[in-house]
């Protein structure tokens, strides 16, 4: 596998460097509580603020409150987990030197080089597929990623502290690639090349990243498979981007767990 070029991901101007002085954030029309300017990286300081967080956990009505206006600005939420394996994104090993732009990857290319090596020792699921045809959607993606958000702020999930998190990036498939996070540093070195994927799912699914740890990660859906057909095609994407989630030889069981799912859930060993 290559070696990622080292370019950051320094597209847009980063609003946070202004929440030093003006910490409420009122300067960007927002009203943030207090919260964590959050600069650290496996390799010491980053020369800008990577991601603000809430100094207090999410509650329901939080997401839809301060994510919009949020937004607005070039701030993208997430909800982050100071409670699980690592004690939170000063834990994480952030390494945003270390990664490419999500646009100078083609998703397709990406997920046949997982299938590749994923499915290799499998002779009934050794050729790449294809991508999942895209869906009809069932609600706007923004209002599905607010359900989804309220939905593990009360404790439905994987998350054991999670709290509001804001990210300088230009869409949300980019907000991993942004602060250089490296939970599927086992399944690639590079998470530009996952966020490539992750943006076609937001075009072809609607999906949104709503939730992130240190090595796990859920999205929204706006457009979830109905179908066993439409599962089972969605289901090889899967297993390629996180072969963590479960065993091709089973992909048909994995592919029912799919059907009407308004969120996608990823973890990396």
């Amino acid at each position: 596998m290559a070696a990622p070029t080292v370019t950051g991901m320094a597209t847009l101007p980063n609003p946070l460097p202004k929440l030093a002085a003006d910490p409420s954030g009122r300067s960007l029309g927002l009203q943030l509580p207090p919260g964590v300017l959050l600069d650290a990286t496996e390799d010491g300081p980053w020369h800008e603020p990577l991601l603000w967080y809430s100094g207090r956990a999410v509650s329901p009505g939080n997401w839809a409150a301060l994510g919009a206006p949020a937004a607005r600005v070039g701030l993208l939420p997430v909800l982050m987990d100071l409670g699980g394996e690592r004690s939170g994104p000063e834990d994480w090993e952030l390494m945003p030197g270390e990664v490419s732009y999500p646009g100078d990857h083609d998703a397709e290319d990406v997920l046949a080089d997982y299938w590749e090596d994923y499915a290799d020792e499998d002779a009934a699921h050794d050729e790449w597929p294809g991508l999942a045809a895209p869906l009809t959607r069932t609600a706007a993606p923004d209002t599905r990623a607010a359900e989804v958000a309220d939905s593990l702020a009360e404790g439905r999930s994987w998350l054991k502290d999670p709290h509001l998190g804001l990210v300088p990036a230009r869409r949300s498939a980019d907000i991993p690639a942004a602060i250089g996070w490296s939970g599927p540093l086992n399944h690639d070195n590079d998470v530009a090349r996952l966020c490539a994927v992750l943006r076609s799912w937001e075009d072809r699914f609607g999906i949104r990243v709503v939730a992130l740890g240190f090595d796990h990660l859920t999205v929204s859906v706006a457009a979830p498979p109905t179908t066993r057909a439409e599962a089972e095609a969605i289901a090889v994407e899967h297993l390629a981007f996180c072969p963590d989630n479960g065993d091709v030889d089973r992909l048909a069981t994995y592919a029912e767990g799919l059907i009407g799912e308004r969120a996608w859930h990823f973890w990396w060993d």
